[in-house]
C-alpha cells in the first residue's frame, strides 16, 4: 500500500511517500481503508522530532491519527463494526498510521461517521472536536448560560470548541485575526475580537471559562478576566504552567488546567449527534492527495489556516 512516513526527523521534506506492506489487524482491531485523514499540529511537531523523547528512533514511522473509512476486515474479539461501515477515528498520534491507505486501530477509539459528512469532512473532525469538547466539558466543566472566551477561534481546535459550546448553551466570545471574522461569526460566536486591534486580557469582559486553544496565552495573563471561580484551559502548557495547574488544582478560586484529548469512541458518538443534528460542522481550509502531505504540513506549520487541512488518501494510483 501507499503510505506518507519518515525515515528520520527533521523538515516537511523528511515526508517521503512510499510502498509498505498492509497491516493485519489483531483480535481487538479493525482494518479500514482509509479515505481521507486530516493534518493537526502533533503530526509536525512528531515530525520534526520534538516529541522524540517519547516517539524514539523506530523508523519508517507513518505519521497521521485523524482518519475516515471504510472497515476491510475485523479482528476475532471485534463486536461494534462489520464490513462496509464507514468509520471516524483519532489513533494515539505516538502510534499514528492515518497517513496510508489502510490502517489498523482498536475498536474502542472507532465509531461510525455521522452520515451527513463526508468522508473528508469527517477526517477533518476527530482529534480536533474531541480536545474541544473535552476542553470545554471535563476541564472547563462549561454549564448552560456560562461565558466562554476561545482564543484562536478559526483554528482546527477552536471551529470546533466555539460550536461545541453555543450547542452546551454557553455564550461565546471567539479571538481571531481580522480575516477570519466572518468564519468566526458564521459558526455562531456572540462576540468576535481582532486580536491585532483588541487584547482581550485587558478589557472589562469577565469569563467562567477561558480556552486557549492556540496557547497563545498564559494563565497569569488571563487569571484578570476570569470570573472568581473561572477555569483557563490550554493545550500545551510549558513547565511553568504545569506548575500552575498544580497550584490552583490545590487552592480554592481561579483554576488552571491542560487537555490532552483522549480517543474514545463514546465522545465521538456526541460529537456525532452534534453532526447529524446540524449543531456542529467541520471547515475545512484545503485538501490535498496523499503525495502532497509534505505541502500540507508546510502550510499546517504556518499556523494560518482557517479552519483544518485534509488528505485525501483515495486514487493514489
Amino acid at each position: 500500500m501507499k503510505a506518507i512516513a519518515i525515515n528520520q526527523y527533521g523538515s516537511a521534506e523528511v515526508l517521503q511517500l512510499i510502498d509498505v506492506d498492509q497491516p493485519t489487524p489483531n483480535p481487538g482491531q479493525i482494518k479500514v481503508k482509509v479515505e481521507a485523514a486530516s493534518i493537526n499540529p502533533v503530526d509536525w511537531k512528531i515530525r520534526q522530532g520534538r516529541l522524540k523523547i517519547i516517539t524514539g528512533n523506530r523508523f519508517p514511522r507513518i505519521l497521521g491519527s485523524d482518519l475516515a473509512g471504510e472497515v476491510v476486515a475485523c479482528g476475532s474479539q471485534i463486536t461494534r463494526f462489520k464490513l462496509g461501515d464507514a468509520i471516524y477515528a483519532f489513533i494515539n498520534p505516538i502510534q499514528a498510521g492515518a497517513y496510508a491507505e489502510y490502517a489498523v486501530m482498536p475498536e474502542r477509539i472507532a465509531c461510525l461517521k455521522p452520515k451527513n459528512l463526508t468522508y473528508v469532512q469527517a477526517a477533518a473532525a476527530p482529534l480536533a472536536a474531541t480536545t474541544a469538547l473535552q476542553a470545554l466539558r471535563d476541564q472547563g466543566q462549561l454549564q448552560s448560560g456560562q461565558t466562554v472566551l476561545i482564543n484562536g477561534a478559526a483554528g482546527g481546535v477552536g471551529i470546533f470548541a466555539v460550536q461545541i459550546a453555543k450547542a452546551m448553551g454557553a455564550t461565546v466570545t471567539g479571538v481571531c485575526s481580522a480575516q477570519k471574522i466572518e468564519l468566526v461569526k458564521g459558526l455562531g460566536c456572540d462576540r468576535v475580537i481582532d486580536y491585532s486591534h483588541e487584547d482581550f486580557t485587558q478589557a472589562p469582559e469577565r469569563y467562567d471559562l477561558i480556552f486557549d486553544a492556540v496557547s497563545k496565552q498564559s494563565f497569569s495573563r488571563c487569571k484578570p478576566v476570569l470570573k472568581p471561580n473561572g477555569v483557563y484551559v490550554n493545550t500545551l502548557p510549558s513547565p511553568s504552567g504545569l506548575l500552575q495547574n498544580l497550584i490552583t488544582g490545590l487552592t480554592p478560586g481561579k483554576k488552571s488546567k491542560f487537555v490532552l484529548a483522549q480517543s474514545n469512541s463514546s465522545d465521538l458518538d456526541y460529537l456525532k449527534s452534534l453532526f447529524e443534528s446540524e449543531q456542529l460542522r467541520s471547515v475545512i481550509d484545503r485538501t490535498f492527495p496523499l503525495a502532497e502531505t509534505a505541502t500540507a504540513h508546510i502550510y499546517s506549520e504556518t499556523e494560518r489556516a482557517a479552519g483544518k487541512l485534509v488528505i485525501i488518501v483515495t486514487n493514489q494510483d
